[in-house]
């Protein structure tokens, strides 16, 4: 195996138009000449998009000072609010790539900017080059997750073979919200609606109630920190997961932006992980 790190891709790319899906999801297509460089990523993985303050419509990408090893950030005025966002789709044709976003209101900046966001305004965008995968191959999955978790859930179905089963557990504030996803597999969905995810959810109450695979089986889980932190606990401690079966991560953590509770969501899955 090489142990050559993948390159990051950078890129400035503009708003070519946007949608709403649903009355909470806004689908972001996003076009320029760079768009062509992720056409190698794998749909549904991570990535970093930089979202310009208000009245900035330029992004400035830090940079990194190879003789002090250090990074060199952006004034405050133009430094961009960095948050962390799912690749839900490219169409290297339309020269388009497109990222949805949970509209929550104009507290976040990731929100504020999809709601308020028209035709040339610019976003930064930061991925690693090259495929990854999104879940390890097994015969029965357990899906789980909130608003957020929707686009990696939605590219996991649309990716699972025909031969697989599970179970999909998805979170949204309103019944209106509710998606139809698309997948060979043969899924269960259960739909949960929650206008208020930040006073608490039911997402671990709902995966306790489920009859749980033995064997050759994966969960994913992604959601706020503390129904993450639940459900890993149930899987891993009380029903005997070992980590290869189980991928949990929290995209947030009620009351805390995501850039101030990054240490805490990493120590929390280092610690059950090992």
């Amino acid at each position: 195996m090489s142990d050559t790190k993948p390159k990051t891709i950078q890129a400035v790319l503009s708003v070519a138009r946007k949608e709403y899906i649903t009355p909470h999801y806004i689908r972001v297509y996003l076009t320029g000449a760079d768009v062509q460089r992720f056409a190698n990523t794998t749909v549904g993985v991570n990535n970093k998009i930089l979202v310009p303050p208000k009245g900035v419509n330029e992004i400035f990408f830090p940079s990194f000072d190879y003789e002090k090893k250090e990074w060199n950030h952006p004034e405050p005025g133009v430094r961009p609010f960095v948050r962390t966002y799912t690749h839900r789709g490219i169409d290297t044709q339309r020269n388009e790539l497109w990222i949805d976003f949970v509209a929550h209101g104009e507290e976040g900046p990731a929100s504020a900017w999809a709601l308020k966001a028209e035709q040339g305004d610019k976003l930064g965008v930061l991925m690693k080059d090259g495929k990854s995968e999104l879940y390890a191959p097994a015969q029965s999955y357990v899906l789980v997750g909130d608003a957020t978790a929707l686009p990696v859930l939605s590219a996991i179905l649309e990716d699972l073979p025909e031969t697989a089963v599970g179970n999909c557990i998805i979170e949204v504030p309103e019944e209106a919200d509710i998606q139809q996803l698309h997948t060979k597999a043969s899924v269960t969905f259960e739909w949960l609606t929650n206008a208020h995810p930040e006073k608490g959810s039911r997402l671990a109450d709902a995966v306790k109630e489920l009859q749980l695979p033995q064997t050759d089986r994966f969960a994913y889980v992604a959601a706020e920190f503390s129904s993450v932190k639940e459900i890993r606990n149930y899987l891993r401690k009380e029903k005997g997961w070992n980590r290869e079966e189980l991928y949990a991560y929290s995209y947030w953590k009620a009351g805390v932006a995501e850039d101030k509770s990054t240490a805490d969501r990493q120590h929390e899955k280092n610690a059950l992980d090992s």
